[in-house]
């Protein structure tokens, strides 16, 4: 145990937590945080974002108790956005700043003087955390609309240090960032003082934490280092582990085999006794007595063997346990049928064209703001929002964080999109085309009508959507279990898609899930084009061309 976690901000008691539909989330879990930077990491499911929930005090645990030294502040997956919202108050320091300008104003009011308290310089250091997520002061008064979701994430952070919370929780805060906005993150966390619990699948940010968490099989286990140190070590324990299993495999087998051939010498000794009893060549009662000193000896061998076998079949089992047998996602993807010269896509900046055709992967990047997500609906058109083959889309849903808002996107963008094909599968970077009423196998069968439901459950057992969960409501799901309903009904649509447009789908995805889904992709016989700020994803995807939305709407390859 690190030297963070002797001194621990949040303490978790058996802290147990279920859905309303009776779904365990958590069970049992203990644990502490110490003061620092950690990292919280885990498979998709297992409850990241439900525990920074509970600490933060939106859910309450069914049993068990958390224990917090100071104040929480929390920063959400899903960042929903008022866009007439004031920045100030995004940054947390409406009522202070408002009442020090009523002050400088002439209002002597002392509600006024209560509300600013010590804070006189607010107007100041509220500028000053603009300036770190990138922003000019004249941001202040403006209203959360003239912001994309990268610089409302950066704002909100922003605001928490500020505030100077203690304890601060970020749930996957460099979701949709690109470059620049990673970077003035990372600054942030750098000079972090206090409490800091960051879930992310992001690694460079990972590797900024003093410690490792993780929450696996209802267990949360923490280790003194950067995630890249516990990456190493998880792999080591786990190579010893699985070299423990196959030693104690052995030894049960050597044990079994030691013990059978106990068996047959006893068999031979007592076949031997009786021989030589019918044959009379011993007195009787010698020949009783060595009949029970045989069986006496017969017995503690066979209970020394069995016990052998036994302590080596519970070691096998303890090593076994310490083996990790993780499901993963078997994502097969179907064969579209598009030829290789088929022109799938055109995407043009008013000046020139790019033609996707074939089963070409492309991928479009850009600064937050710019118009990416704008020229992918643009693209897409009435798919986004009417073929039973896509993502959708809700068009009068509020901003979300990681998302620009319309304001700021499409007042940037020039960039369009032709469609050549009506089989377009779409998969928004908000996953927000599902029910949030209706179930996980509502909302898939929708998608696939043509498919039995008894066959709709085994294919949406290999997306990891098993038993009851297929029948919880979609409200209740994390944002990786979420990501997985959206692509299975993305991917069991019928008929198959021949282009793919993917908008930061690793935003949601552990790192395993990343390289199944980059696995599925490089197999598809489709076209893919792809929005995203991973380079890491991009690199091992191997996409043929790659196009930089800039600021004033142009197109440029990479």
């Amino acid at each position: 145990m690190s030297t963070h976690t002797l001194t621990p901000s949040v303490i978790l008691d058996r802290v147990s937590f279920a859905w309303s539909d009776g779904t365990p989330a958590l069970t049992d879990v203990s644990g502490a945080f110490g003061v620092g930077r950690t990292g919280l990491v885990g498979r998709n499911g297992s409850g990241k974002s439900t525990l920074l929930r509970l600490i933060a005090g939106e859910l309450a645990p069914a049993a068990g108790s958390i224990a917090t030294s100071a104040e929480v502040a929390y920063l959400p997956q899903r960042l929903t956005l008022d866009v007439g919202r004031p920045v100030a108050e995004l940054l947390g320091v409406s009522a202070p700043l408002a009442a020090l300008r009523a002050i400088e104003s002439g209002d002597a009011d002392p509600r006024h003087f209560d509300a600013v308290g010590s804070d006189w310089d607010i107007e100041a250091r509220s500028h000053a955390a603009l300036a770190e997520a990138g922003l000019a002061p004249e941001m202040l008064d403006r209203n959360v609309g003239e912001l994309s979701g990268g610089e409302a994430v950066l704002t909100a952070i922003a605001g928490i240090r500020l505030r100077g919370a203690s304890i601060a929780l970020l749930d996957e805060p460099t979701n949709n960032l690109d470059r620049d906005a990673r970077a003035r993150l990372g600054a942030m966390v750098r000079g972090w003082r206090g409490t800091l619990i960051v879930v992310s699948h992001d690694v460079s940010l990972l590797e900024l934490m003093d410690e490792t968490a993780e929450l696996y099989a209802g267990e949360l286990s923490v280790f003194g280092g950067p995630y890249s140190e516990w990456r190493a070590w998880l792999d080591a324990e786990q190579d010893a582990a699985k070299q423990a299993e196959k030693a104690a495999a052995q030894a049960v087998k050597r044990e079994k085999r030691e013990r059978i051939e106990t068996e047959v010498k006893l068999s031979h000794r007592s076949a031997m006794g009786k021989k030589a009893q019918m044959e009379k060549r011993v007195p009787k009662i010698i020949a009783g007595g060595r009949k029970m000193a045989a069986q006496v000896s017969a017995g503690k061998l066979r209970t020394e063997a069995r016990g052998k076998e036994a302590e080596a079949r519970e070691a096998l089992d303890a090593a076994g346990r310490r083996v990790r047998d993780d499901d993963a996602i078997r994502i097969d993807l179907p064969d579209p049928g598009v030829p290789a010269g088929r022109r799938i896509a055109t995407l043009s900046d008013g000046h020139r064209s790019w033609v996707v055709q074939g089963q070409e992967r492309v991928a479009l990047v850009g600064a937050n703001g710019v118009g990416k997500t704008t020229l992918l609906e643009s693209l897409i058109g009435s798919a986004c929002h009417n073929s039973a083959s896509s993502g959708g889309r809700v068009p009068d849903a509020p901003a979300t964080a990681g998302e620009p808002s319309q304001g700021a996107d499409s007042r940037r963008s020039h960039g369009t999109g032709e469609l050549h094909t009506d089989r377009v599968g779409y998969l928004p970077q908000r996953v927000d085309g599902l029910d949030e009423r209706a179930s996980v196998l509502e909302n898939v069968a929708a998608a696939a009508s043509a498919v039995p439901i008894p066959e709709l459950r085994n294919r949406l057992a290999r997306f990891l959507i098993r038993g009851a969960a297929v029948g919880r409501p979609v409200s209740t799901l994390s944002g990786g279990e979420r990501f997985r309903v959206a692509l299975a009904r993305l991917l069991l649509a019928d008929p198959s898609p021949q282009l793919i447009v993917l908008d930061e789908p690793t935003n949601n995805l552990d790192l395993d899930t990343v390289g199944q889904l980059v696995d599925a992709l490089a197999a598809y016989r489709g076209a893919v084009l792809i929005v995203s700020h991973d380079d890491a994803f991009l690199e091992r995807l191997g996409v043929d061309t790659t196009l930089e939305l800039g600021a004033d709407g142009t197109l440029s390859e990479l």
